[in-house]
């Protein structure tokens, strides 16, 4: 139904943002600063689970507990900000109290959202010293290298990283496709450069993105433009995403990982 994943985006994102305010109306929202993931979804970063836990931190705290379902941080809050009409920390803070409480994709994928929008800094100089000495902050040194703020969305970022692991770690993010003149008549989502020379460039669709008929139109004429070029267009739907097809299906296009 035209539309409809949309709807089902949005309201995750309602529903993260509904976890934030649980968690300052249980401790009052005069007091409580929304703190790591529930600051985060206030800032309107992506990548994020589906569904966060209601946290949020007070001036002085003596300790984790539980108050009208709502978790009580022993989190710093620094310089506070308001988002949305709510009280939260500032990104870079929150995005340094969550990665170290996230999987390897969220953490990822919300650090390429934060620096695409904006509001850190693409080195990441300042979370990755907020982030230090927390507990699980060790893993992070290998996830750092990872971010990449040309991501357009966390589904790119996720296939992006199937990538990565099957070891066809793609050479350019939002590659320009250019004709025969040198213009450039497209940017893909990801691209690889064969041996010969020749551009393999894949496209993940989003669903809500793509469900209507100008978009559907859209991308007809676009990638039109992209195979005229001579490029290799594979374009995959987040249900391939999920399945790890995209990877799988690279491999038979791309000459195989050297093996150490």
């Amino acid at each position: 139904m035209p539309g409809e994943p949309d709807r089902v985006d949005r309201g995750h994102d309602h529903r993260r943002r509904r976890a934030a305010w649980t968690a300052l109306l249980a401790l009052g929202p005069e007091r409580a600063v929304a703190v790591g993931a529930c600051a985060l979804a206030l800032h309107g970063v992506e990548g994020l689970p589906r569904t966060i836990r209601p946290e949020a931190a007070l001036p002085v705290v003596g300790g984790r507990d539980h108050r009208g379902g709502a978790r009580v941080r022993r989190f710093r809050t620094g310089d506070v900000v308001v988002v949305r009409g709510a009280r939260a920390v500032r990104p870079e803070l929150a995005l340094a109290q969550a990665v170290c409480e996230l999987s390897r994709e969220h953490a990822v994928g919300v650090l390429d959202s934060a620096v695409r929008r904006g509001l850190v800094a693409p080195d990441l100089a300042c979370v990755r010293a907020l982030a230090r000495g927390r507990r699980g902050a060790a893993r992070l040194a290998r996830w750092w290298e990872l971010v990449d703020g040309r991501a357009d969305s966390p589904l790119e970022t996720r296939a992006r990283l199937q990538c990565v692991d099957a070891g066809l770690a793609p050479d350019e993010l939002q590659v320009p496709v250019r004709d025969a003149d040198g213009r450039v008549v497209a940017r893909g989502d990801l691209g690889w450069w064969t041996p010969e020379g020749r551009l393999v460039v894949v496209e993940i669709d989003g669903a809500g993105p793509h469900a209507t008929p100008a978009a559907l139109y859209r991308d007809r004429e676009r990638q039109n433009a992209i195979v005229a070029t001579g490029a290799l267009l594979l374009r995959f739907t987040a249900d391939d995403v999920a399945a790890g097809r995209v990877a799988r299906t690279l491999a038979r296009h791309l000459p195989r990982p050297a093996t150490p």
